[in-house]
């Protein structure tokens, strides 16, 4: 974060008459749309070949992490006018929109009730899509193979086969928390981070000061599944849980491993949340390989207010079909679940 990565914090912060904090907004001045995975690139791109100013604009949201979470946020408390704290927030994300001239103010993975309420006061509402994993309610799973008696025959068998080939490599596996890993295993974590990224061409943008905060401070939050090939970490994962949620982040290998992939994203990350009666595990953006292993469509929501009267006009008729597009690509993936008809285990948001 900072100047130089093109991305300052502007927090807004709300307090009461006592000078207590009642309310705040994670928001950041941008002169790029890097790490936001709702992005707004073609938007940035038609503005400029209409001679619009599009940069900098203002954020609402955790900086790349694409994690569905309030963006108002409100203290719990029973004395507080939560409507009220609300239309203050947003009274001060648009006073700091004036005074740095932003081009536009974008909340991104706000909660469906959030997006409504910023849509009631000149936001326009977009809708995409992530793949999730979700518990069976009311009755939740009671072991990984619970869950694939939900599956189809040959989604099942595929599942168990894909298992059996990373169990082949003579790896061991373990999943623990950031509080339970070894020095070496933290290194190992930011060294698959790094693998990964130089392998698709990306920005490592987490640096080795990032994992020693994290260890210091997020240690409890982190989860961690590693493959060892006798006592070297060889594959793993950064992932983060709260409450009934777990989140997948990272990842990395420092060789080819068949199928350990789906075994460290997603297998042992469901058995996680199966063992620890979780309600949803979020896998990241993108992935629709990600649907046969049972993550499946899943609705995000963001809400997007443009300075410009003409690009504002172009940017509304815009989400309404694209939301028409995602509601039909969300159904026909559906219909291409692993699930049997039926069962508990189909989509449940």
């Amino acid at each position: 974060m900072g100047a130089r990565a093109g991305c300052v914090p502007r927090f807004v912060l709300a307090r009461d008459g006592a000078g207590r904090l009642c309310g705040a907004v994670p928001l950041y001045l941008k002169g790029n749309s890097y790490g936001e995975f709702i992005f707004d690139w073609s938007w940035a791109n038609a503005a400029h070949r209409a001679g619009v100013r599009y940069y900098p604009k203002l954020v609402a949201a955790i900086p790349f992490t694409p994690a569905t979470g309030h963006r108002l946020l409100v203290r719990a408390d029973p004395e507080i006018d939560a409507a009220l704290v609300c239309r203050a927030l947003m009274n001060g994300v648009r006073q700091v929109a004036e005074s740095e001239r932003a081009s536009s103010i974008h909340f991104l993975f706000c909660t469906e009730a959030e997006k409504q309420l910023l849509a009631a006061n000149e936001y326009s509402p977009r809708l995409s899509m992530q793949f999730h994993w979700h518990n069976r309610a009311p009755q939740p799973f009671e072991s990984f193979e619970d869950y694939l008696t939900t599956f189809r025959s040959r989604n099942r068998k595929q599942v168990r086969k894909e298992r059996a080939v990373a169990a082949a490599h003579g790896l061991t596996f373990r999943t623990a928390t950031g509080a339970e890993l070894e020095p070496r295993d933290w290194q190992a974590l930011r060294a698959f981070y790094v693998e990964n990224v130089e392998r698709h061409g990306g920005i490592a943008y987490l640096s080795d000061t990032f994992f020693d905060i994290a260890r210091q401070t997020l240690a409890h939050r982190l989860v961690a599944t590693i493959a060892y090939r006798g006592r070297e970490p060889v594959a793993g994962t950064v992932n983060f849980e709260k409450g009934a949620h777990l989140y997948g982040r990272y990842w990395g290998c420092l060789d080819d491993f068949q199928m350990l992939h789906f075994e460290l994203c997603y297998y042992r990350l469901i058995e996680r949340a199966i063992e620890r009666r979780q309600t949803r595990f979020e896998a990241g953006a993108q992935g629709e390989h990600k649907l046969k292993r049972g993550l499946v469509p899943s609705f995000t929501h963001s809400a997007h207010w443009i300075r410009h009267p003409a690009l504002a006009e172009a940017i509304d008729g815009f989400v309404v079909r694209e939301a028409d597009g995602v509601i039909e690509e969300a159904a026909a993936y559906a219909e291409h679940s692993p699930f049997r008809a039926g069962t508990d285990a189909e989509p449940g948001e």
